[in-house]
């Protein structure tokens, strides 16, 4: 048997290959920087994490790959293997339009802001958190007009195609335009509706390990794989590490659970997809999860297609009441009304699923005005305010910890990457609305407490595929469309009005 040879190829995976090694240096430092390390070691760890970005920037732009990338389009690769050169080429792309120093500069600034941003935000301290912010903002603007220039696209199209590859601006405007124009009637229909229902509220202390052991046997009844991660907590829940050892974070309060136990419920959908990337292809880009939009669309299908099921709930209310006692909150027909209770409140990570898309499209609105320079860091709280009264009538004035300063995506430069929340949620309509058409006693099943036929449906479809395919042929092989946001009105009609 013979073998053709791949020199070029082969030059370009072993680079990239490298750098997944050091990436998985890099995401460990980062997580340990959120979840353990004491507060005299942020300075020294900003700079050790600059300096392992500079290092593989300096792999990316090395420049050999260019002539490497040009032979490699003539060997004689597999399909799958043209869709590693593809996804190694925007990788490559993306980084070469960045200087090094802006790379070094953007590490330093946003490790920086986040670190203060974890004391800052406690205190309401908006003025101190704006001078870090301005930084990150200044280089967020530098990142968009290098990658623009190099790519044609606008400055805030170049950094949502980081995140969520081929998405445009214009199409998240459409999508969200729409949104806007039926979101607010569906908010008061269904809050005129539950006026009528009695709803308990847990009633507290909640012992924090209680809490968290009962996070894990819930991650457990989820099937994540502890022997390849672990739960921690940080200031704000997140998903991190490499698909080997997955790391997730939650944060707890004495005075409720709910908000702990569904955070850890959306990043375990985060670690699922990460445990279940194609192994025979780890290292390599194409076996890497496709978007964020992709991967929110499997926090989001854990998070609220899953966790707030009936017969989901039903399933594991009794680890519930294991957990704090029995009292008459903690009865299974009183948790579902909590956990579908439509409420307008000032927190993303806890709103509701029906008033969840405002949070994002105001996010989205503003970040986007600030990267095209019609919008200053001095003028986030006044837009702030009108959004979250005109969307949502919560009065937010004064109240900047739980306002512009209540996410970790602003202090870490993450321009560009609100949007992928929403389309994410639309994503997992549209997988469940796939599954219960191929499979109609899907939720039976999972009253049953079945869930194999949706982790299955998951496996083979979204998390084996990787970056195999751009995002719309993945859409298109799974469901048999590209996004349709139809499937996400239609779920909360259905959900909340049917």
């Amino acid at each position: 048997m013979t073998t053709t040879a791949t020199p070029s190829y082969d030059a370009l995976t072993a680079t990239w290959l490298r750098l997944y090694r050091l990436g998985h240096l890099q995401s460990m430092a980062s997580w340990d920087q959120a979840a353990n390390m004491p507060p005299k070691g942020n300075t020294a760890r900003g700079q050790a994490l600059a300096e392992i970005a500079m290092l593989t920037h300096g792999m990316r732009t090395d420049p050999a790959l260019k002539d490497h990338l040009a032979r490699a389009k003539d060997e004689a690769l597999s399909d799958a293997q043209r869709a590693n050169l593809r996804e190694i080429e925007r990788n490559w792309f993306a980084a070469n339009a960045l200087p090094a120093e802006l790379v070094e500069r953007r590490a330093l600034a946003t490790s920086r802001c986040e670190y203060a941003w974890r004391t800052q935000r406690k205190a309401n301290d908006w003025a101190g958190f704006a001078a870090n912010l301005k930084s990150v903002l200044e280089v967020g603007r530098e990142e968009a007009r290098h990658l623009a220039d190099r790519s044609g696209l606008s400055p805030y199209d170049a950094l949502i195609d980081r995140f969520e590859p081929g998405m445009r601006g214009a199409t998240i405007d459409r999508i969200f335009g729409e949104v806007k124009q039926w979101l607010p009637g569906m908010i008061s229909r269904i809050t005129a509706r539950q006026a009528s229902e009695t709803t308990l509220a847990p009633q507290g202390p909640f012992d924090r390990a209680a809490q968290r052991a009962l996070c894990e046997r819930v991650m457990r009844v989820l099937q994540f794989d502890f022997d390849g991660g672990r739960l921690d907590v940080s200031s704000h829940p997140f998903s991190g590490g490499v698909p080997e050892d997955v790391r997730l974070t939650t944060r707890f309060r004495d005075d409720e659970f709910v908000q702990s136990l569904m955070g850890t419920i959306h990043e375990t959908g985060h670690g699922r997809y990460e445990q279940n990337l194609p192994r025979e292809l780890l290292g390599q880009p194409v076996a890497e999860a496709r978007s964020m939009a992709l991967h929110e669309s499997q926090s989001l299908a854990f998070e609220m297609q899953v966790g707030c099921h009936p017969g989901f709930l039903g399933n594991i209310a009794p680890l519930i009441r294991d957990a704090f006692g029995d009292q008459p909150a903690l009865a299974t027909a009183n948790l579902q009304r909590l956990l579908t209770r439509v409420q307008p409140g000032f927190i993303r990570v806890d709103a509701d699923e029906v008033t969840y898309p405002a949070h994002v499209i105001m996010r989205y609105e503003i970040e986007r005005g600030l990267i095209e320079g019609r919008y200053e860091v001095d003028d986030i709280p006044a837009l702030w305010d009108e959004q979250m009264m005109t969307l949502l009538g919560v009065d937010t004035r004064g109240n900047f910890r739980d306002g512009p300063m209540q996410d970790v995506h602003w202090p870490e430069g993450l321009f560009g990457y609100f949007a992928c929340y929403s389309l994410g949620a639309m994503y997992a309509a549209q997988w469940f609305a796939t599954m219960r058409r191929q499979m109609p006693d899907l939720d039976a099943q999972i009253s049953a407490g079945n869930l194999a036929p949706v982790f299955d449906w998951l496996r083979e479809n979204i998390w084996l595929q990787g970056s195999r395919w751009t995002t719309d042929e993945l859409a298109v092989r799974a469901s048999g469309e590209t996004l349709n946001p139809a499937h996400f009105k239609a779920h909360l009609e259905k959900r909340y009005l049917g």
